[in-house]
C-alpha cells in the first residue's frame, strides 16, 4: 500500500435525512459533487479517503462509487449509532469491511473528547473500540477525533486505550510514522478546483509548515 501524502475526509452524501451537529451542515455533500471529488482523487494513489460518522450513505452511495473507481477508504464509525435510523447497521459495517474498506472508531456518540471528564473519556475510547471489534471480528487500531478536537490529554488517553493512529482535521501533508495524522475535510462550499488544489498540494511547503505548527500547539494544550 502506498503511504498517503494527503488525506481527504468526507461525511454524509446525498439527501440529508437527519439534523447534523452544529458547524457540520457544510460537510454534507451532494451526489454530483461527491462523484467529481472521487474523479479528482482517482489518479492520485498517494491520496487517501476517509469517511466519518457512520451514516447510511456510506454503504448506499459512497461504497459503490469507491468500488467503481478502485479506491479504498477508512470509515470511522460511532458505535452507539449502529442499528439506529439513518446510520449504519452492524451488517453494513461488515459489508464495508468485506469490500476492502477499513473500519476505525469515531467514539461512541460523537462528542468532543477534550470536554469529557477523564473517566468518561476512557470509557468512550475503550467501549467504542471493543464494540466495533466485536462487529468486525478484528482489532480496531485507528481513531478519528469528532469535530477534529483533541489535546495532549486526549492523545495520551488514545495511546493508553490501544490506538496506533489518530486522525484529525488539521490539514496538510502526512508524514510516515505520524501518530497524529492530519486530514483535510471537504465541504460543499468548496469548488472542484479547490479540491484539486488540495489533492495536488498546490499550497506548497509554507502552507504545510503553518498547519503543522498549529497541530503541534494543539498537542501541547
Amino acid at each position: 500500500m502506498i503511504h498517503p501524502r494527503i488525506i481527504i475526509n468526507l461525511h454524509g452524501v446525498g439527501p440529508q435525512h437527519r439534523p447534523v451537529d452544529p458547524g457540520e451542515d457544510d460537510c454534507w455533500l451532494g451526489t454530483g459533487f461527491f462523484e467529481a471529488i472521487l474523479d479528482v482523487v482517482r489518479p492520485h494513489r498517494d491520496v487517501q479517503v476517509t469517511v466519518d460518522d457512520g451514516n447510511s450513505s456510506d454503504v448506499e452511495l459512497i461504497l459503490p462509487a469507491l468500488l467503481r473507481r478502485g479506491i479504498s477508504a477508512v470509515f470511522f464509525v460511532c458505535s452507539d449509532r449502529l442499528d439506529t435510523p439513518t446510520f449504519l447497521s452492524r451488517s453494513q459495517v461488515r459489508i464495508l469491511q468485506e469490500n476492502g474498506m477499513a473500519i476505525g472508531s469515531h467514539g461512541t456518540s460523537h462528542r468532543a473528547w477534550p470536554s469529557l471528564p477523564q473517566d468518561v473519556l476512557d470509557a468512550e475510547l475503550t467501549r467504542s473500540r471493543q464494540e466495533l471489534a466485536a462487529v468486525c471480528g478484528r482489532t480496531i487500531t485507528l481513531a478519528a477525533c469528532p469535530f477534529g478536537a483533541y489535546d495532549r490529554r486526549v492523545l495520551s488517553s488514545l495511546r493508553c486505550a490501544g490506538y496506533t493512529g489518530v486522525y484529525t482535521s488539521d490539514g496538510g501533508l502526512v508524514r510516515k510514522g505520524d501518530y497524529v495524522i492530519p486530514r483535510t475535510t471537504i465541504r460543499r462550499t468548496m469548488s472542484i478546483e479547490a479540491v484539486r488544489s488540495i489533492v495536488t498540494h498546490a499550497g506548497g511547503t509554507w502552507s504545510d509548515a503553518f498547519l503543522r505548527v498549529k497541530g503541534i500547539l494543539k498537542r501541547l494544550r
